[in-house]
């Protein structure tokens, strides 16, 4: 923080400090940075290790993922209750231990059943190290928590993207030994992660609970459901690219394949570049509200762009499928900024593990239901079905700052959260002028 009566010399480089907590911050970064390195790799290659090296039908494959991905949603608010209770550092050491037996499990199965027992603790350790990671978050945040997250994403995004480029290159090999090594890579991330966490953050201790503290009070917090079902049914917008887009402009444009990759790249590129800068101007519930109202509105246009690509020449669908993009990826970084600083900011310190422990199962449904949705409904019915996705998106952005007024009005105010956000803004803006 800046004392006060200290000066600040004009020309000088120096910046708000990020919080007491910078040293952690960096630590948590790093770590994140590594596991999602390890995603990154396993993620692009795992469909093909287990159809091509493990030889199981990919109908198979698919039915095993969707029982490990529902099972998996049972660990959310039991893992955040644990972090609350002992501590988010300890719990989440320990999940990232289980994640990483979990996935060196992977290389000795050779049944389905074997598949699905591992991919159901795979995603049980999945759930749980999400509701701890969240509640350490909320910890480590320090003074400035939505430049901290924003931050954090930008590195979570960008280890993905360069996990998925390392992991082209056993794409390419394609052989046993190959796949093997992305998959031990990945559950060595989980170890390493775990170390640096351990070295460089410290163990918090458990907040004071109140009397009226339950195990399941977020289930009986309606104003912090519905926006958990809110930002669950905006998270659409995330297959909307990686899933939705390629189907119609590999099926309905004649634009080139190469168009497909493009996309995805640039997707990744924009919410690198811009998810810190402007994902730090959104720290308050009231400044996540507009934010989300911002999102749905910028996929208003988006979809219908994109719909649009089946219209024009194939020369001109490239160009437009990137414009489309660029507009939905600023709306992404809208929507993740959102989602912060509604998801932590509505949450009482003392229980934000069995908050982030909903917020993850709400989010994971949304995912897991998105598939059917895209394929089932925007794509039968063609241009409409577009046009229907981007309205759709824009009535839950607009309902957005409603809900958002209405968890704050049913809760104890937090004292100068709002003055405090826009003195902290005011500050950054002042030194960044001299």
């Amino acid at each position: 923080m800046i004392k006060r009566g200290s000066k600040i010399k004009r020309g000088s480089k120096q910046r708000v400090p990020s919080g007491p907590a910078s040293g952690p911050q960096r630590a948590l970064i790093i770590a994140s940075f590594v596991s999602r390195v390890g995603n990154g790799l396993f993620n692009t290659a795992a469909i093909l290790y287990f159809t091509l090296v493990v030889h199981l039908p990919a109908t198979q494959v698919g039915a095993g993922l969707t029982i490990a991905g529902l099972s998996g949603l049972a660990a959310g608010i039991p893992a955040g209750n644990l972090a609350d209770r002992y501590g988010p550092r300890t719990i989440w050491l320990m999940t990232l231990t289980l994640q990483a037996a979990t996935m060196a499990a992977f290389v000795f199965i050779n049944s389905w059943l074997a598949f699905t027992l591992v991919a159901t603790l795979d995603r049980l350790a999945a759930t749980a190290s999400g509701a701890a990671g969240g509640a350490l978050v909320a910890r480590v945040g320090g003074e400035r928590p939505a430049a901290f997250r924003a931050r954090l994403r930008t590195f979570v995004n960008l280890g993905v993207v360069v996990g998925t480029l390392g992991a082209a290159f056993a794409i390419q090999i394609n052989t046993r030994p190959a796949y093997t090594g992305l998959i031990l890579a990945n559950a060595a991330s989980f170890a390493c992660a775990g170390l640096i966490v351990f070295l460089g953050v410290p163990n918090y201790r458990p907040l004071p609970r109140p009397k009226e503290h339950r195990q399941w009070s977020v289930l009986a917090d309606r104003p912090y459901v519905s926006f958990v079902a809110l930002y669950s049914a905006m998270g659409l917008q995330y297959q909307t690219v990686s899933l939705l887009l390629p189907i119609w402009l590999t099926a309905h444009t004649d634009a080139p394949r190469w168009t497909v990759a493009a996309v995805y790249a640039i997707n990744s590129g924009v919410c690198v570049l811009l998810q810190s800068r402007l994902g730090s101007k959104v720290e308050s519930p009231r400044q996540g509200s507009r934010a989300f109202r911002l999102a749905g509105l910028l996929f208003l246009v988006s979809c219908p762009l994109m719909a649009l690509t089946a219209d024009v020449p194939a020369w001109v669908a490239p160009a437009l499928a990137v414009l489309a993009v660029c507009i939905h990826s600023v709306g992404e970084v809208w929507e993740s900024s959102a989602g912060f600083a509604l998801g932590f900011g509505l949450a009482p310190d003392h229980a934000q593990g069995q908050y982030q422990g909903l917020f993850g199962i709400g989010f994971d449904a949304g995912q897991a239901l998105a598939p059917v949705i895209l394929t089932g409904a925007v794509l039968a019915l063609g241009h409409s079905g577009w046009l229907l996705l981007g309205t759709f998106f824009a009535s839950l952005g607009a309902a957005g700052p409603s809900v958002a007024a209405w968890a704050e009005r049913t809760r104890p105010a937090k004292p100068g959260t709002e003055a405090s956000a826009q003195r902290r803004q005011g500050e950054s803006a002042l030194l960044e002028a001299d």
